[in-house]
């Protein structure tokens, strides 16, 4: 007779409670997120990087999180996930001090790339790791209560890195009057700070993230349960083929992934352009707001904004359905980038700058909420996460060549026609929201919070 196989708990101990770590780490995951994709930005401005660099530069950068699908067979193949997670953790750390001590020394455009390409790795495979080791140490009970903490404290480390740190070298150039070498000081402080929060959070992770528990085998021998899914080798890779082929077996697939492509290309070239638009000097078409006060805009306020239109959004694509609220949430979010234009064209002052991102962030917020119920309704539930990886991957896609050209366009055009130029370029995407299958589609049932 074949004994139990279920898991026994290491030394008899019981497992910590998700709440001393699902906040801690999707707040690390959120982290080198910001840092690649929002700090780097400000930081290569303040160091008078022409916008074509920023823009081309930064984009690519974000390659890592749409290609992670590629080796995530590996996290599941090679040790855990805890293992994956705390290894991750130090090699970020250590980055972040080189990368302070880079700046520092004022090394050059080339090694800060290199350094910030290699946290976008490091964190690429940090998310792979998280969002498997949240499936295994919790029952679905559990990840359903847990994904809107998960999610703040996701877009909390975005407020800590676009808000906090980036205020805070903004006010420590300030107070120095922003001399050449006030600026990297400052810096240098605020990724030494981001340094500090990875080695703590290596000690916190390392004492309360659950251990992968010990089961009993058929030979009532005990081994450790795999904390990365099961099958041999060989299987995991035929299953890895059959997700490909079954995510492209739906209908009118060319038209859903022209829509994923396409529908954030608007987004993609204000995202890159933003902070520098804010950042630049009335003279050159900018308006002239310190590093401080964009740290203020868009970490606090625009995140909050962010937020609660998310939250909106999720409540009426419940209430009204995802037929319904695709196309007018599309039409809010993309409007409001026209926003930016009129920006450029009055240049107000600081409230109102505030104001209008504010409310661009909630039209994000909300329309991004029902693109994301979209790519879920795209998921077969026999491949949940890996057709989403395929998905928002191909979303990752679409943002990188826009962004990627958005300071080259910016300097071409002006702010204010390249931010009606951005306008422009989000209309397919609305438009083919009239030809998408979503009758035939699935109506997603969970929603999970989405990092880009």
């Amino acid at each position: 007779m074949e004994r139990s196989k279920e898991p026994i708990s290491e030394k008899g101990c019981k497992a910590p409670s998700p709440a001393w770590y699902i906040p801690s780490l999707y707040f690390i995951e959120g982290l080198p997120n910001a840092i690649v994709n929002l700090m780097s930005v400000v930081l290569l401005k303040n160091l008078n990087f022409d916008n074509s660099v920023i823009g081309f530069y930064t984009s690519l950068l974000y390659i890592p999180w749409t290609i992670k699908f590629a080796w995530a067979p590996l996290i599941d193949l090679l040790f855990t996930r805890r293992r994956w997670i705390l290894v991750s953790h130090l090699i970020l750390c250590v980055l972040l001090f080189v990368l302070s001590g880079a700046i520092l020394t004022q090394a050059g455009l080339n090694t800060y790339l290199v350094v910030f390409a290699l946290i976008a790795f490091a964190s690429a495979t940090l998310d792979i790791a998280i969002d498997g080791f949240y499936m295994d140490a919790l029952n679905k009970e559990e990840q359903a209560f847990y994904v809107g903490i998960r999610n703040t404290a996701y877009r909390a480390a975005w407020l800590f890195g676009s808000g906090a740190m980036v205020s805070l070298a903004g006010y420590y150039m300030e107070q120095a009057k922003s001399s050449p070498k006030a600026v990297v000081e400052a810096w240098a402080l605020a990724f030494v700070i981001c340094a500090v929060v990875f080695a703590v959070a290596t000690a916190w992770h390392l004492v309360f993230l659950p251990k992968p528990p010990i089961s009993l085998n058929a030979s009532g021998k005990q081994e450790v349960a795999s904390a990365s899914g099961q099958g041999n080798p060989p299987s995991r890779i035929r299953q890895f083929t059959d997700a490909f082929v079954s995510f492209a077996d739906q209908p009118r697939f060319a038209v859903t992934v022209f829509y994923i492509l396409t529908f954030r290309s608007g987004d993609a070239f204000l995202l890159k352009m933003a902070q520098p638009f804010l950042l630049d000097p009335p003279e050159k078409g900018g308006l002239g707001v310190s590093t401080a006060q964009v740290g203020l805009i868009y970490g606090t306020v625009g995140v909050g904004a962010l937020l609660i239109g998310g939250i909106i959004g999720g409540i009426l694509v419940a209430k009204y359905d995802l037929r319904r609220c695709l196309l007018p949430a599309a039409i809010f979010q993309n409007g409001a980038i026209l926003l930016y234009w009129l920006l450029a064209i009055f240049k107000p002052g600081l409230i109102v700058v505030a104001a209008a991102n504010a409310l661009e962030q909630f039209a994000y917020g909300l329309g991004f909420t029902t693109y994301t119920v979209f790519l879920l309704s795209v998921v077969k539930s026999e491949y949940r996460a890996a057709h989403y990886a395929m998905a928002t991957a191909l979303m990752a896609i679409g943002l990188v060549g826009p962004g990627a050209v958005s300071g080259y366009l910016a300097n071409w055009l002006g702010y204010q026609n390249f931010f009606l130029f951005s306008f422009f370029s989000s209309i397919p995407g609305i438009i083919c929201i009239f030809y998408l299958p979503l009758r035939q589609m699935p109506q997603p049932t969970l929603l999970v919070n989405e990092k880009t």
